[in-house]
C-alpha cells in the first residue's frame, strides 16, 4: 500500500492518502497536548505505544462484533484504516468519577458510577469541545437520532468489553472517549483507543497510567504508557 501526501495533521496523529481511495494511513506522533492545546509537550515512545495499544483493542472489538475502521497495523507507529466521514460528536463513557465530571458536579475522584455515565461533546476546537445533550446534537445537525442511539448502544457495548479486558490485566477503565464516522452508509468506530483517550488506573494502587500523568505533571509519563502496553501484550501473547 503506497503512502502518499498528508491529508491532515492533528494533535496526536497524521493522516495520509494511500493508493486506495477508501483507505488512509494513520501515523501516531509523540506530541502531547492538554487543556484544549494550552499545554504541549512530547512523550517519548507515545506514538509506538498508542499505535500498538489501539491495534490490540480494535482487533478485540472486531472479534466481538464491533465494526471499526481498523484494517491492520503497518509499522510501529502506523496503522491502515478505512477512510471515514467523522461525526462531530465525541462519546464519553465514565465508570469512575474523574476529570471534569468531578469539577462539574462535585463527586469524589474515584467514586463508582452506577450505571456508567454517558456524555456527548461537540467536536469543535474553537469552542473547546463543549458538553452537549441530545437536543444540541440534533439542532446542530451533527447526526440523526437513530445514529446517535446506535453510537450510544455501541459505546456501552465497548465499555463492557474493555472493562473486562482491562480488569484481567489489573487495570481499571475509569473513562474513555470514542469517535465514530461513516464509511458510505456504514457507521464505524474510528480514531484510537489508548492512554490518550482512556483513563486507566492500576487496579490495586489506583496509580494513574494515562495522559493524566502529563496533564497533572505527575512524572513517569512515558513509563505509564509502556506499562499499559506491557500488560496488554504479555496477556495476549
Amino acid at each position: 500500500m503506497e503512502k502518499m501526501e498528508m491529508l491532515y495533521e492533528g494533535k496526536a496523529k497524521k493522516v495520509f492518502k494511500t493508493s486506495n481511495p477508501e483507505l488512509v494511513l494513520v501515523e501516531f506522533k509523540n506530541d502531547a497536548t492538554a487543556f484544549n492545546g494550552q499545554k504541549k509537550g512530547q512523550i517519548t515512545g507515545k506514538g509506538i505505544c498508542n499505535n500498538k495499544i489501539s491495534s490490540i483493542l480494535f482487533q478485540l472489538l472486531e472479534q466481538n462484533g464491533i465494526s471499526t475502521h481498523f484494517v491492520r497495523q503497518v509499522s510501529e507507529t502506523e496503522m491502515l484504516v478505512r477512510k471515514l466521514e467523522i461525526i462531530q460528536v465525541e462519546v464519553v463513557v465514565r465508570n469512575l468519577a474523574a476529570g471534569t465530571l468531578v469539577k462539574r458536579i462535585g463527586l469524589t475522584e474515584g467514586q463508582e458510577l452506577e450505571p456508567p455515565v454517558l456524555e456527548f461533546y461537540y467536536k469543535n476546537d474553537a469552542l473547546g469541545d463543549p458538553l452537549i445533550n441530545n437536543d444540541h446534537v440534533f439542532v446542530l445537525g451533527l447526526t440523526k437520532p437513530e445514529q446517535l442511539a446506535l453510537m450510544s448502544k455501541i459505546a456501552h457495548q465497548v465499555n463492557r468489553l474493555l472493562q473486562e479486558f482491562f480488569l484481567e490485566r489489573d487495570l481499571l477503565l475509569v473513562d474513555f472517549k470514542l469517535e465514530f464516522g461513516m464509511a458510505g452508509q456504514e457507521l464505524l468506530l474510528g480514531d484510537e483507543i489508548s492512554p490518550d483517550t482512556c483513563r486507566l488506573w492500576d487496579r490495586a494502587t489506583r496509580k494513574k497510567l494515562d495522559k493524566d500523568r502529563f496533564r497533572q505533571d505527575l512524572g513517569e509519563v512515558a513509563e505509564a504508557y509502556q506499562e499499559v502496553l506491557r500488560r496488554l501484550t504479555n496477556k495476549t501473547n
